[in-house]
């Protein structure tokens, strides 16, 4: 069973369903809060690569932090810096096994991975 990387928020309850479903089965989970320890730019593209070269999934528009920004249309270097300037933007939880990365909303969508 592989080991996965799940980019978590713990005050996030879809984040800890995901987070409790993976260790349900056994499988082995590094905590990466995000929040206290940020990505930087080269793991944030690395990451969208892994979700499918879509950088626009890992991104949560309703956030004030992005809403202030004003930008429609954004380019993948707008979503990347404004990530990196404000990781909450970042979408959560997001379960990474080194190859390939999944959202995990619903939380089940995690399951994928193992």
């Amino acid at each position: 069973m592989p080991t996965l990387t799940l980019y978590h928020n713990p005050r996030c309850s879809k984040s800890r369903e995901a987070l409790t479903l993976l260790e349900s089965r056994g499988v082995e989970v590094i905590e990466h809060r995000y929040l206290t320890d940020p990505l930087t730019r080269e793991q944030l593209e690395g990451l969208a690569g892994r979700l499918g070269d879509d950088a626009d999934q890992m991104l949560r528009r309703e956030e004030t932090e992005w809403q202030a920004r004003g930008i429609a249309e954004p380019t993948r270097a707008q979503l990347i810096d404004a990530i990196v300037e404000h990781p909450r933007l970042m979408q959560r939880p997001i379960a990474d096994d080194g190859d390939y990365a999944v959202i995990g909303r619903p939380p089940q969508a995690v399951l994928q991975l193992i």
